[in-house]
């Protein structure tokens, strides 16, 4: 049986990755979270884009309970993609902060319906779901993308992701040492 307990574990969870997730943004600048950092073009602002329309379309239009402000529908191919860079005149403050109003209108979905509270995903190949599938969804997916902002990050400026702090630089290069030794080696 799927109950509250479960619900704000998954919650919880959600509500710590996001965090986790808007911290890779402190202390870098304007062009080092905008720059495309992987060959298809992945940056940090961008995951964070992306992950507002998610969250507004999971937790909004799902459960009949749409995001107020204008967000680019998923059925308009000519948006597809978009949501994953900001463009020149979209500002960090505009995006993160539209992060956190699309945060706070997931949280009241999420408190105000119960765990077997009936959804729609037209999208996926089976679309009826509940608010749990949701929230293993919404929790997989912005683990997954802070994960990628973890390697994004420690690419740009050497600071490892959260679980890994607490060791410092010569601890690094002496595992890191290790595993360039490893990889040669190997026969």
């Amino acid at each position: 049986m799927i109950d509250e307990f479960a619900k704000e574990y998954l919650h919880d969870d959600l509500r710590s990755i996001r965090e986790e997730l808007i911290g890779k943004l402190d202390g870098l600048s304007e062009h080092d979270i905008r720059r495309p950092l992987t060959y298809t073009g992945t940056n940090l602002l961008g995951l964070v884009k992306h992950l507002t329309l998610s969250e507004s379309r999971y937790f909004g239009d799902v459960f009949g309970r749409p995001f107020a402000e204008a967000m680019p529908r998923w059925d308009d191919l000519s948006q597809r993609g978009r949501d994953m860079w900001a463009t020149e005149l979209e500002s960090r403050a505009e995006i993160v902060d539209r992060y956190r109003r699309v945060v706070e209108h997931s949280d009241a979905t999420i408190e105000a319906l119960p765990i077997d509270a009936a959804g729609h995903v037209p999208w996926w190949p089976r679309p009826d779901v509940m608010l749990f599938n949701i929230l293993v969804h919404m929790l997989t997916e912005t683990s997954r993308h802070a994960g990628h902002a973890d390697i994004l990050r420690e690419g740009l400026d050497g600071q490892p992701g959260a679980d890994m702090l607490g060791r410092d630089a010569a601890f690094w290069a002496e595992r890191r040492a290790a595993v360039e030794k490893a990889a040669t080696e190997w026969q």
